[in-house]
């Protein structure tokens, strides 16, 4: 059988790859294996479940709340709430595992399943694969008394807000923040968050009807963040996803900041409260040079991970670190959080600005973002990205670009592609360098024809 988790959980067609039947099994299995240590300790396991506000989440949901009910488990409903919030949640009632149910930046007919461990962090793979295997068996069947609740978490999002405004270093008045909510699970906790952290927030992107999430809004549509923060005048823009676990920014005059930027203003205000441990930023392999460069410049350390929050995770995790993300805007703030919270990493760019005096522009000329090519070089052996006739041709892109750029050649894990990015001080030139690499990765590693 084909591994049923992906990168983020269970994800595809709702109601056609992510059935009721499907979320009904799924929600046995993890019962019996994320409850197996509450049951031995002789106590029901308890569940925090959530989702975000695509119509398919209704029935999802009320699937895994019978699977786990059925199983044994006491569930929470907190109803729609951003994906962080229902990490947090799970941590701070001490609940031994949860589920989000929500596909974060896809679009509305598509759903997911995802499961967080106690503490609200994501499960490794190995818990995963038993949980997969656990479907085939057959599921807890306890009657009468043994069958678990289902009840509402009526202060959810109270909690989850309290928590946000009480990680701030510092309040947000004097500034207005246009928040753009995707019409996904942060459209009614974001604008208050940030009212009662003292900004004043023109809401757009706020009116989910259950079909419209991420549809021409959040931090896969900037266009339209942009052009409110211009005509409201507002100080900056804050941009999530479906499901708010991700932040993407806007300046006063319209100018977007990813997630290296971001990144490089929270570390430097981090490093210089003495936040930041170890002086140290955790990036995947994506991040632009010129975030390297500033970190260097601030006396801040850089490590890599592969592509992908849960490597960034795992890094924190690891090396007891505290910040860390992607250019996409998948921002940890370890010490606040246990996965990407587009809130909480918005509040505190925010914080930021408030407390530096400084406009976002300001802050985040400081990063030097260097034009950047990637290209998908389709129907090749991936298996063969190491051949020493392409890495010699890395090597000297590598050398003709020297300190001002970089290379990258990336396989894909599942395709028969291999993705070459080149980044340099001036576009010509990233364009010049990538068209080479193409051209001798095509030469080198094409697939035979079909016979």
């Amino acid at each position: 059988m084909p591994r049923l988790f992906g990168t983020d959980g269970v994800r595809g067609l709702a109601n056609r790859e992510v059935t009721a039947e499907l979320a009904l099994s799924l929600a046995q299995a993890a019962a019996h294996v994320l409850g197996d240590g509450p049951r031995s300790e002789g106590r029901r396991p308890v569940a925090v479940l959530a989702r975000d506000p695509r119509i398919s989440g209704e029935f999802i949901s009320a699937a895994v709340a019978a699977g786990l009910a059925g199983s044994g488990v006491d569930v929470f409903d907190a109803g729609v709430i951003p994906t962080p919030a229902a990490a947090f949640l799970i941590a701070d009632i001490r609940a031994d595992f949860g589920v989000m149910i929500s596909a974060s930046h896809n679009p509305a007919p598509d759903n997911g399943i995802k499961i967080f461990a106690a503490g609200g962090r994501k499960l490794p793979d190995e818990t995963e694969d038993r949980i997969q295997a656990a479907m085939a068996e057959p599921p807890l069947a306890p009657v009468g008394a043994e069958v678990g609740r289902i009840t509402r978490f009526a202060d959810a999002e109270d909690r989850y807000v309290v928590h946000l405004i009480e990680s701030l270093p510092h309040r947000l008045e004097g500034l207005t923040v246009v928040l753009d909510c995707a019409n996904g699970a942060a459209a009614g906790v974001s604008p208050e968050a940030f009212h009662l952290a003292g900004a004043e927030v023109v809401p757009i992107g706020n009116d989910p009807d259950g079909m419209n999430i991420n549809d021409g809004v959040g931090s896969t549509h900037l266009e339209h963040l942009a052009a409110e923060v211009l005509r409201t005048g507002a100080d900056a823009g804050i941009a999530h996803d479906g499901d708010a676990d991700r932040c993407l920014a806007v300046d006063a005059h319209g100018n977007v900041l990813d997630g290296d930027r971001i990144m490089a203003i929270l570390a430097k205000a981090m490093h210089a409260r003495g936040a930041l441990r170890e002086d140290t930023l955790v990036t995947t392999v994506m991040s632009n040079i010129g975030l390297h460069r500033a970190m260097r410049e601030a006396g801040i350390s850089v490590l890599q991970t592969r592509v992908g929050d849960r490597y960034v995770l795992e890094e924190l995790g690891a090396r007891d670190l505290s910040l860390g993300g992607e250019q996409s805007g998948h921002v940890i703030m370890a010490d606040h959080a246990t996965t990407g919270d587009g809130l909480l990493t918005g509040l505190h760019l925010l914080a930021e600005v408030a407390r530096s005096g400084r406009t976002l522009a300001d802050l985040a000329a400081e990063v030097t973002i260097y034009p950047q090519v990637l290209v998908n070089v389709r129907d090749v052996d991936r298996h063969r990205a190491d051949d020493e006739v392409v890495l010699a041709a890395v090597a000297a892109a590598e050398a003709r670009l020297g300190d001002s750029g970089r290379v990258l050649l990336r396989p894909s894990g599942t395709e028969p592609v291999v993705r070459v990015m080149v980044e340099a001080a001036e576009l010509a030139d990233a364009e010049s360098v990538a068209e080479g690499l193409v051209a001798v990765v095509r030469d080198r590693l094409a697939l035979p024809p079909a016979s």
